[in-house]
Parts: C-alpha cells; structure tokens; sequence
C-alpha cells in the first residue's frame, strides 16, 4: 500500500481493507476466553463433538479437510461421510483403537467468543488425563450415550468436574440419531442424571439432545429433528455462559508472586498471574506468609505500565516500600489477606498405579509454592456411584477422599470453593517426580491455628557453641545383619574419647519405648523414621552428635529425615553388605522366619530396600573390618576440625 499513490483509487480500496483488517482483529482480541472440557464414558461422542464444533465453526483449513476425507475412508466411516473424531485423536494408537487416550486440546472462535476445549479419555485408567483438562475448566460438556444411558464412569467425572470447582454443567445427550430422536428416551436420561446430580451438590445443568455426527443442535437450533427441544443450541449457550474470570475479578487482590524481578539494581519487581481481585498504583497490600505491609508504586508489563490490573493478567508490582519478597509469597489487599497453615483437611483423587503411603513425603505443589507434605491415613473414601463414605487404609489409582495433610512450613491459601488457584495442589513423588495427586483444600485443622512456635532465649548454636561441636546426625542404614550397630557403636565410642558430645539411637532400642506400637508393615515403617527424625532434630538442636541405626529401607523417608535439617547436618552412611553375607551372619535368626513365611514384610526378602543413590559415606563390609569402618566415618566427620 506504500506504494499506491494517495491520488489512486487503489490506494482507498487497500485502505479500507486494512482497517477492515484491524476492526477484525481489535474485535477477536477483546473477545472473552472459555475453556471447556468434554468428558464422560468410553465411546460417548466427545471427539466426534470437538470436531464437529471445529468444523461447524469454519476452523478446518481446505488441506485439513482433504486429508480428514481420506482418513475417513479409510477407516470405514459410515456413508463415507466425515468421521469428525480424526479431527481431534492424533495419536496413532488412539485411531487404530477408536479411543482417546491423552488430552487433546483445540482451540476454536464463533464471532461472540474464543475457546479452549480439552477432549479427555473416558477409560477409567486415564481418569488422572480428566482431571488435568478440568483442573483449568470454566465449563464441562458431560457426554452421554442415548443409546446407554448414565453410567458409572459418567458419575465419576460429574463428580469430579464438581469436586474441581466447575459449576457449569452441559448434559450433552449424544447419538439421539441412533434412537430415532426419541424425546421419552431423552426425558428419562435427564431424570436419572438430575437425581444423582443433586446428590453430590450439583444445583444445576442444561440438558441438550445432540447428534455429533449428524450435527443435530450443535451449531443452530431448533433441529428439525427434534421439535420438541426449544432451547439453545450447544454454540449458543457456550458464547453465552458466565465466564469465571469475571467472577474471580470481583473478588479480594491475590496474586502469587513467581518471580523477583532484579535486571539492575535500580528496579526490583515481583511478577506473577493474578489469582483474583484487582490493584491499582496505590492500594495497600499486605505479604503473606510474613504479614509485612506496603503500597502498589507501578504496575509493570512489556506495553507499558498500568493503572489497573485485574484477574487473570501477569504483571510486575514494585512496591514503595523494600520488604521481603520471594517466589511463593503472595501479595493480597491489606485489609483481607489469605490464611496461613500447615495443617489441612483436604479432598484427594489419587492419579498413580502405586497408592497412597500415609506418612511418606511428597511435593506439594500449590500456585507458586513448594513444600513437603505427608497425607494422613484417609478418614473415608468417596464411593461415586453410591457416593458412600467407605473406610479407607490408603488410596488406589482413581480413588478420591477426603484426608487430612500436613506440610513441614506454612502454606498460604484459600479455601477451594472460594480460590482454585489457592485452593488447588497436586503431589509429586519425591523420587520419580511423577504427579501421583491432586487435593482441594477444604479448610484448615484448628490445631495448626492453636499450636505455635515458643521463642527461646538460647539458640541452637549456642547450644553446639557450649559444646565447642558442630551438631551432626550420623544416618546408619543397611540391611538387617550388616552390622549397622556394631559400626555405630564403635563410632560413639571413639567420639567419646575425643571428648565429643553424642547420643546413639538404635532402631531395636527405640521399639522397646518410643515406638513399641508400630508394626512393621510400610506405613508404620515410615513412622518409625519419621518420628526418629524428629527425635534426632530435637538432639541435633541441642547442639549434640546424634548416631542413629536403622534399616530405614526406603529412599523418600531418608531424604524425610535430611529436610528436617539444615544443610550439612544430615550425613548418610551405607553400610553396603550383600544380602548373601547378611543372611549368612543372621544373628538374629530374623531371616532364617523371613524365609520360612515366619516374619512378613521383611526387608531384603518380601520387602524392598532401596540402596541410597549418593551417601557421604559407603562401607564396604566385604573390604574392611568394623574398626577401620568406624575409622572412616570418624575421619569424614571431623574432616574439617
């Protein structure tokens, strides 16, 4: 167009495209965004719906539709018409079996709004795939099958889809093609729905009869075929349902901080995505966990700054006064901060094949947070066809309960029914860094409120300062028969002599009192060491050198043990035997009942021991004798006396 004289009229043709072009795009991009998900049961329609969404919305290329032509001959579709599910299960495996596998997401725009779908798996061993795509959903599209009705696995992600905070609900009653657009058998599908709805809380939903493949009040409605339907169409109420980000604005300023923003020593910032509420230059804030206060100065972003900022929008705050802030602090409106605990009940649905360890440590993962949890035994499990509370020891893959977690430092949050962004974590494995859960937090345990640190006079280094040592805690873990004891011992003994301040703690001695209840089944395993360790930390800040002696089997409650620590304190020694040598020593005769089903869950024979990947010190009991053992540890520790 720089080129057309101003004088041509070619010239005010190009200008009136271009701002033909602008107004279309000023009008797509101050459109409202809603996510949705569509889920339900095996073969209920939903990738079939996505594509006919995509396509009824103009949003497949002509290249895209030569190629989903081909595929669905190949296939075998029906009449040779277009199999609209192609369009969405890109997987090879997921073609080849007729099902969605992953979470496929599409993204799609009518001229009253854009969307995000998620198209999730209906098998029930991909329910954890589910729970992701809603876990950011404003809306669900529950799919069910004309031909069969409500199903178990149609209540399960109902369920969770209410769990997750979506309380826009869209009865999509598929393939009605296939019962001749039979309204009684519509009715009675809405019926039975209605009734389980209501149990689990779900005050309403909209109820479409649809054909995904025919197209049937998909995009337009009334369809012929169904007279009797007088309401919207899918398209219609989606361009027309409240979106949640409004609702999240109207609410008090949170915004977890994700980041210090320091380019050069004359701008410090703290970015983030704001959670809910709104701030302007000015506004007074408060910084939670610290409960330090300031005021807004700017309100930063790569266009510049702002007067406003609202839910949903990352930005940079700088602040007019210098306070402590880091990644996971939030900043909230003064006067209405959120709460701080490390105690909660929470809802969980367990998302791994191995269940729920009451006791283990996992990450938990909540906005910009990051801490070690432990999960209480459940106090029930949430049955979703009878939605029965059934007593629960541990959960299993897809299982959802209610438990109580607790966290080794204050966690800011909210409530889930009133923030899914503070009210919303996932768990983490702390050795595979699998996502294995995810929780909504219910409200906090009144004892995390009642119960608070006493401020002492005498520090822990006071404490190691009187006793001219530096606190220690020597971890000795190994196989039953490795000699664990007999190293440790001589290990006091020489410390002893050197005048060094110790105490020893040996794994049988300690279940002769401190925890004489616990079996030796995993949970109480993993008790065992936790509460060791808190013994240890307790000697360690008495400023002692704390031996302690256990087979301690599994890698998570060791590292347990070294979170509890500061840096350095923790040293871990292998007492690396094989287990041909220890069986052959078996003083105690312990594996001699193991092998004859005498002794259950016995470490090394029906019971696993994980060898410690990286100790500070690994013996070698096949290479040296118990005193040259003792020697090396020794000489570690003091290495730098």
């Amino acid at each position: 167009m720089a080129d057309t004289p101003a004088s041509d009229p070619a010239y005010k043709v190009d200008a009136l495209i271009a701002e033909d072009i602008e107004a279309y795009l000023q009008l797509h991009q101050n459109k409202g965004l809603l996510r949705f998900i569509t889920c339900g049961s095996v073969d209920d329609g939903k990738s079939t719906l996505i594509g006919r969404l995509l396509y009824d919305s103009k949003m497949i290329f002509e290249d895209q539709l030569a190629a989903l032509e081909a595929d669905s001959k190949k296939v075998g579709t029906q009449g040779q018409e277009i199999d609209f599910a192609l369009l969405v299960d890109g997987l090879a495996a997921e073609r080849e079996q007729g099902i969605t596998i992953d979470v496929a997401y599409r993204f799609f725009a009518t001229e009253k709004r854009k969307f995000i779908v998620a198209d999730t798996p209906g098998h029930e061993q991909y329910t954890r795939n589910m729970v992701t795509g809603a876990s950011t959903a404003d809306l669900a599209v529950i799919l069910i099958d004309a031909r069969k009705g409500v199903l178990t696995q149609t209540k399960r992600h109902s369920f969770i889809a209410h769990l997750l905070g979506i309380r826009h609900l869209v009865l999509a009653v598929n393939k009605m093609d296939l019962v001749d657009y039979d309204q009684s058998t519509f009715e009675h599908i809405v019926a039975d729905y209605r009734s389980f709805a209501q149990e689990i809380g779900i005050a309403e939903f909209t109820p479409i009869p649809i054909s995904g493949f025919k197209g049937d009040n998909i995009a337009s409605a009334p369809s012929a075929n169904t007279p009797w339907y007088t309401g919207p169409s899918l398209i219609e109420h989606l361009e027309t349902v409240e979106i949640a980000n409004a609702v999240a604005q109207a609410g008090s300023f949170r915004m977890p901080v994700q980041w210090v923003n320091r380019p050069n020593l004359d701008f410090r910032g703290f970015s983030g995505l704001i959670a809910s509420g709104s701030v302007k230059p000015g506004d007074a804030v408060r910084i939670v966990p610290s409960g330090k206060t300031s005021t807004v100065d700017r309100i930063v972003t790569m266009n510049g700054d702002l007067d406003e900022a609202v839910a949903g929008q990352s930005v940079t705050l700088t602040l007019a006064d210098e306070v402590d802030v880091s990644r996971g602090s939030v900043i909230a409106a003064a006067d209405d901060p959120p709460e701080s605990a490390d105690q909660f009940e929470a809802n969980v649905v367990w998302l791994s094949d191995q269940p729920l360890i009451p006791g283990r440590g996992y990450w938990l993962k909540l906005a910009t947070q990051t801490v070690t949890a432990t999960l209480a035994q459940p106090k029930y499990e949430i049955d979703v066809n009878s939605l029965e509370h059934l007593a629960a020891k541990t959960l299993d893959l897809n299982a959802i309960g209610v438990t109580e977690v607790t966290t080794d430092k204050p966690l800011t949050f909210a409530p889930y029914a009133d923030s899914r962004q503070l009210g919303g974590f996932v768990l983490i494995d702390k050795l595979t860094n699998a996502t294995v859960g995810a929780g909504m937090i219910n409200f906090s345990l009144r004892r995390a409120q009642n119960v608070h640190w006493q401020s002492v006079d005498i520090t822990r280094d006071q404490h190691a300062g009187m006793k001219n040592q530096k606190p220690a805690v020597l971890w000795f873990t190994g196989l039953s028969g490795s000699g664990k004891s007999t190293i440790a011992n001589m290990v006091e003994k020489k410390l002893f002599r050197m005048n060094r301040h110790t105490f020893l703690l040996d794994g049988d001695n300690v279940r002769h009192g401190l925890n004489k209840d616990l079996g030796f089944t995993e949970q109480d395993r993993i008790e065992n060491i936790r509460r060791v360790g808190e013994v240890a930390k307790l000697m360690a800040d008495a400023g002692l050198i704390v031996i302690t002696a256990f087979i301690s089997p599994f890698r998570a409650e060791r590292q347990m043990v070294r979170d509890m620590l500061p840096d350095g304190e923790f040293i871990e020694v292998h007492v690396d035997t094989p287990l041909e040598v220890a069986e052959a020593r078996d003083v105690k005769g312990l594996y001699a009942k193991a092998r004859a089903g005498q002794l259950k869950n016995f470490t090394g024979i029906d019971s696993p021991y994980e060898e410690p990947e990286s100790p500070e010190v690994r013996i070698e009991t096949t290479a040296m004798t118990p005193e040259e053992a003792a020697d090396l540890v020794v000489d570690w520790l003091l290495r730098d006396s």
